[in-house]
């Protein structure tokens, strides 16, 4: 990786860790206020509620440690560093977002069974708070959810709170007004599907990285075709490309080139890795550069070759 992707890396993580630990603090104290609003008002909801937000107090500690880990160097051992801690974390996250809509639905079924009965004002004021405390934190993380998958998974935790926020104030105005008691596990049923489908779509991304799946946004035919287009280069083979973590993708390749072309070798590479940078954004590359086809193999691959190794990590 370059020095400056590099920098601009850590700067990036930085700002993430900062939107992470106010959003902590936010999340703990709004916790402790919507336990003692439930115990007040007899709410299930907001006591639901405040389970969600100490979910969502763990996972953001979670991300907060990842984030912190990722920061250190690579070593002997661990060559790529810790980046992946970030993508693990993720997923942990994603797992705990299921099991919390799963949660949810048994609780709205065990409501519609037996509605409580609650003291609405109370539970209408801590969830105007705790909807207030959401949008906050929400407005923290909002800027780094593209760029980082971490905090893109306390992001979906918080998103989901303040679902379940909206959800508790609009039950509470109902059963206020009509006194219909099953709004509550209706909207609870409501806020566990659409956590639910961002938990879904989390755990997919997360795994995918895990296993080192082609990103969504990189066509390999595409990537092929700007590597074929650089002067020297004959064919290419055993092209990989993956995520190392958010916003960190790499590739490796072996590139047939032209005889008269090994000894500009270091200007091939070198012209390669600007089309792929300003391309795709793929600034992690590993070249091995051949310049001789076995006539033995049938698909046409090198395995015997005069050949210069470059790789380059920047």
């Amino acid at each position: 990786m370059s020095k400056h992707n590099y920098t601009e890396s850590n700067h990036h993580s930085d700002h993430s860790s900062r939107g992470l630990q106010f959003s902590l603090v936010i999340v703990a104290v709004m916790m402790a206020v919507e336990i003692a609003g439930g115990l007040l008002s007899n709410s299930l909801a907001l006591l639901g509620d405040a389970g969600h937000m100490l979910v969502d107090a763990l996972a953001l500690g979670l991300s907060l440690i990842a984030l912190n880990l990722a920061k250190k160097p690579a070593t002997t051992k661990r060559t790529y560093g810790y980046h992946r801690a970030e993508i693990i974390a993720a997923l942990a996250n994603g797992v705990t977002l299921v099991l919390v809509s799963i949660y949810i639905f048994y609780e709205s079924y065990q409501r519609f069974r037996s509605p409580p009965t609650v003291k609405t004002p109370i539970m209408l004021v801590v969830a105007v708070v705790g909807l207030a405390a959401n949008l906050i934190t929400m407005r923290l993380l909002h800027h780094d959810r593209h760029s980082n998958l971490n905090v893109r998974a306390a992001f979906f935790h918080v998103f989901g709170d303040m679902i379940s926020s909206v959800g508790v104030i609009a039950g509470g105005i109902i059963i206020a007004v009509s006194g219909w008691k099953i709004a509550d596990p209706i909207i609870a049923v409501m806020i566990g599907l659409i956590i639910l489908w961002g938990a879904v779509d989390l755990v997919r991304e997360s795994t995918d990285i895990l296993l080192e799946t082609v990103p969504k946004h990189i066509p390999l035919d595409e990537v092929t075709a700007a590597i074929k287009s650089i002067k020297g280069v004959v064919e290419l083979h055993d092209l990989h490309v993956w995520t190392i973590t958010s916003g960190i993708y790499a590739l490796s390749t072996h590139i047939l080139i032209e005889d008269q072309m090994l000894s500009r070798a270091a200007e091939i590479t070198a012209a390669i890795n600007r089309e792929l940078a300003q391309k795709f954004n793929i600034t992690h590359t590993t070249f091995q550069l051949e310049n001789e086809k076995c006539e033995n193999c049938a698909d046409g691959l090198v395995c015997r070759m005069q050949r210069a190794e470059v790789q380059d990590r920047h």
